[in-house]
């Protein structure tokens, strides 16, 4: 079993170093690369204004965070949730330049968990191509309405991430449906059959009536009598065969 932590934050600027701090945390649980009903988000106080130019990237006002908790205050839910597992990050070495500042900061150890860098698997993967959020989303057929509606946030990022990254790996896995109705499944590979590959001469049926009546009542007994119908039909049986 592998459990990886899909994770995001919006911050008040680019760089700590300047003073900027976090001000939303988001993290997600994938087991086995699939999305589980279990994640950590909260709204941190960064103490200190969050300028205007940072709100119009995320939304996120000085009044929305005011009476939230200070990162001191979550630091241990925080890292409870992520365990020692691996971290899925898009631009990573922004997020940990964050996150390791926070700890610093209360004196704790820098993240040590593996990372994955979704950025970096997206550069690898698609040379030459915009790798950045909104592109991939809009490269796999992934919604960024509420994105572009409201804003980054970083619940919502770890959302569209979790897409992505799945379609980075190699895409969602049909579904495997072996009880589907195969009724039409004859009459649709005829009708794409290529005419160049259609025999000249139709040969003649080797089954005898008993066989195929052999055949009809296995076919029964296994529940597929649907998938041969159109088969029967068009070889055709003797009265009375019921077919």
């Amino acid at each position: 079993m592998i459990r990886e932590i899909v994770l995001d934050t919006e911050t008040t600027g680019l760089d700590p170093s300047d003073g900027h701090r976090i001000i939303e945390i988001a993290a997600i649980e994938l087991i086995d690369h699939v999305k589980t009903n279990k994640q950590f988000h909260c709204y941190i106080y960064p103490e200190r204004i969050i300028p205007e130019t940072s709100i119009k990237i995320h939304n996120i006002t000085n009044e929305m965070v005011r009476e939230k908790p200070r990162f001191s205050e979550i630091i241990s839910r925080f890292l409870d949730f992520i365990k020692d597992d691996i971290l899925v990050i898009h631009n990573a070495e922004f997020d940990l330049k964050f996150l390791n500042f926070e700890l610093s900061l209360n004196k704790l150890n820098k993240i040590n968990n593996k990372v994955i860098d979704t950025l970096t698997l997206a550069k690898s993967k698609y040379p030459g191509s915009s790798v950045s959020l909104d592109s991939l989303c809009k490269k796999f057929d992934i919604s960024i309405q509420e994105r572009i509606e409201k804003g980054h946030g970083a619940l919502l990022d770890c959302i569209l991430l979790s897409e992505v990254y799945l379609e980075i790996l190699g895409g969602k896995q049909p579904n495997l449906d072996l009880n589907r109705d195969k009724t039409n499944s004859y009459s649709i590979y005829q009708s794409r059959e290529d005419s160049s590959f259609k025999r000249n001469k139709v040969l003649n049926n080797r089954l005898d009536q008993k066989a195929m009546l052999n055949h009809k009542k296995f076919l029964n007994e296994i529940g597929c009598m649907n998938s041969w119908k159109g088969y029967y039909k068009k070889i055709g049986l003797k009265k009375g065969s019921n077919i």
